[in-house]
């Protein structure tokens, strides 16, 4: 199985992988198998990084890691969305292209024109795609349909109505009457095309939605307005939002944003984040790009994973991926 078919893979086949070989093991146990990283010879030089707002923290500090063993190198970290991953990789301005999400058809198709086979993707972490509100907000849960219904103009998840107000959620009393503030990220970015694709159907956002830059600025902006919702990586909370429970159906059982859930399959909008690379079929990697993937995989990259709120790759989706790069 290659990577680009593995893309496709959903949480419960991921799941059930890893608990029929550990069918105890819980969040904490996900991380067994991963391997410690050791310093390796003839790494030198310099690598870009271009793409995923989502990952730039955990790739600055993959960098800073990795660069405290190699004094040496010289890394640059550019994170202004997962659309601007698939052009950098194609013109080669940069070796490593981080995603959250699977590259588009039309993107690998670009790649491959130009260099004749497919980019190769690395699974890096798993996310919960989180949906925030204002840590004063009292909802206790929202399914999917609604969530599409807030934020989308077409309703594609099966809503029969348009929801403006909290009220229309249920809340009382102050919060009855008051419009729902949205907030979300710009079309460059990955985490918009993921919450696209997966919570609205493909359907169209609301022309009300408030864009932002980056992940960051949807929290600080829920932070600052006590009637919003917005959308992010799991890893951006802060003490002044919270994350609302989401179920897949109307009625259906509510589950938080948590390893465990994630793990499980059970939370609705799990994904994975990749870093892309530029891969000849057969070829070998240099020492650079491959030493600096085994770290990101090992026990001490993904100590930076859970750092920045994320959760780390299972020591077999690991070993799979450096398999199948022959790096191990």
């Amino acid at each position: 199985m290659t990577l680009t078919t593995q893309q496709t893979w959903t949480f419960a086949l991921v799941a059930a992988a890893f608990f029929s070989q550990a069918p105890a093991a819980g969040a904490a146990e996900a991380t067994a198998g991963l391997k410690d990283y050791s310093k390796a010879a003839g790494v030198e030089g310099s690598l870009k990084s271009i793409g995923s707002d989502t990952l730039n923290n955990v790739m600055a500090l993959w960098a800073e890691g990795f660069s405290k063993l190699y004094p040496t190198l010289k890394i640059e970290i550019e994170g202004k969305g997962s659309g601007t991953a698939p052009p950098a990789l194609i013109a080669g301005t940069a070796q490593f292209g981080p995603m959250s999400r699977p590259m588009k058809g039309a993107e690998i198709d670009d790649f491959e024109s130009k260099y004749g086979y497919k980019p190769t993707a690395v699974r890096v972490a798993v996310d919960t795609l989180a949906v925030f509100v204002n840590k004063d907000n009292p909802i206790k849960c929202l399914s999917l349909a609604q969530v599409d219904a807030i934020f989308s103009k077409t309703r594609k998840h099966g809503a029969k109505a348009d929801i403006k107000t909290w009220g229309d959620l249920g809340l009382t009393g102050e919060w009855a009457g008051k419009p729902i503030s949205l907030y979300g990220r710009n079309s460059a970015s990955g985490t918009y095309g993921y919450f696209k694709e997966v919570v609205l159907s493909d359907g169209d956002y609301k022309n009300s939605v408030k864009e932002q830059p980056g992940s960051s600025a949807v929290v600080q902006g829920l932070a600052s307005d006590k009637y919003a919702i917005g959308y992010s990586g799991v890893g951006y909370k802060t003490a002044d939002v919270r994350v609302v429970p989401l179920s897949s159906k109307d009625g259906g059982t509510c589950f938080d944003a948590t390893a465990d859930t994630a793990y499980a399959g059970d939370y609705p909008v799990t994904r994975f984040l990749y870093v892309y690379i530029n891969k000849k079929p057969d070829g070998a990697l240099e020492p650079l790009r491959g030493e600096f993937i085994k770290f990101m995989l090992s026990k001490q990259g993904q100590q930076s994973v859970i750092k920045e709120g994320f959760y780390a790759i299972p020591g077999l989706i690991a070993d799979q991926d450096l398999k199948v790069l022959q790096l191990q």
